[in-house]
């Protein structure tokens, strides 16, 4: 990226927020921070694909609008560039974790209008991370989760040979028995939808702030199966505000494998095949 220049993250902040860029530092090769005129720090980020920075924006002010997790506000964004607001960081802590629980329990529970719809404004070709997702709405979560999140990447890593037939025909079982297997129904809720630790950010005010969603309606256990995956800071904290706000239903626990498989499978297509054999334990897991 390009420092201060009218194509550079420099020039996308001060076009996008009508101020002049003083300062800009790379943090990556796709992002960076710029200090604006009077002071202000944001963040400016390039999109990976089509449609990816309208989606994240979409996406960051439908969660904002629940009231519920802290969320850096959307400063600007068109079709190669978004800009938010930098968030401050700090160190996680118990007393953060039980709030972040807490107050997933409440975003969750404003809903969605369907499993799969996307945030108001957001296209429906969507992305989670590097990889495409399609906010495709459907009644039934089990056959929704199947047919529009495992099956689709499954198809794929088995093609690019990084599962084998035989890996893959386990989670199949898993996806033909998901009725069984899903637990009690429940109404859509309003998921970040890619919850891992590197998302969550812990901010210099004592509270636990989310980055990156890639939003939709689902089912609430699958922001927390996500939390779980690759490791999270005083994860039980998180577990026991959440459950205090909004019990889980029961044998949630033998459930994490199931919203675990998705993730999985989206890391073995971009990564490779460490990721597959994790995702094959999940479907045994599972049952």
């Amino acid at each position: 990226m390009n420092g201060t220049d009218a194509g550079g993250p420099g020039g996308a902040a001060a076009r996008l927020t009508g101020r002049s860029a003083q300062s800009v530092r790379r943090l990556s090769p796709t992002m960076a921070q710029v200090t604006l005129d009077g002071g202000d720090v944001v963040v400016v980020k390039r999109g990976h694909g089509p449609g990816a920075t309208r989606a994240e924006a979409a996406g960051l002010r439908w969660l904002a609008a629940a009231g519920a997790v802290p969320l850096p506000a959307v400063r600007g964004v068109d079709d190669q560039w978004l800009v938010i607001d930098r968030v401050a960081t700090g160190r996680p802590t118990a007393a953060a974790a039980e709030r972040l629980g807490r107050e997933l329990a409440v975003l969750h529970a404003e809903g969605a209008p369907a499993f799969g719809a996307p945030p108001p404004g957001g296209p429906a070709d969507a992305w989670i991370g590097l990889a495409p997702m399609a906010d495709v709405p459907g009644e039934s979560w089990p056959q929704w989760y199947a047919e529009r999140r495992v099956l689709p990447y499954l198809r794929r890593a088995v093609d690019a040979g990084i599962m084998t037939h035989e890996e893959a025909a386990v989670v199949e079982r898993v996806c033909e028995r998901l009725d069984e297997r899903a637990g009690p129904p429940e109404p859509p809720a309003r998921l970040h939808g890619d919850l891992w630790s590197g998302n969550v950010l812990w901010g210099g005010d004592g509270q636990a702030w989310l980055i990156d969603p890639a939003a939709h309606g689902g089912h609430r256990e699958t922001d927390l199966a996500m939390l779980q995956l690759f490791g999270c800071p005083h994860l039980e904290h998180v577990l026991a505000g959440y459950q205090e706000m909004a019990p889980l239903a029961g044998g949630w626990a033998g459930r994490v494998g199931v919203h675990q498989l998705f993730p999985l499978l989206v890391h073995a297509v971009l990564f490779g095949r460490g990721y597959a054999g994790q995702a094959v334990a999940a479907a045994r897991s599972a049952g």
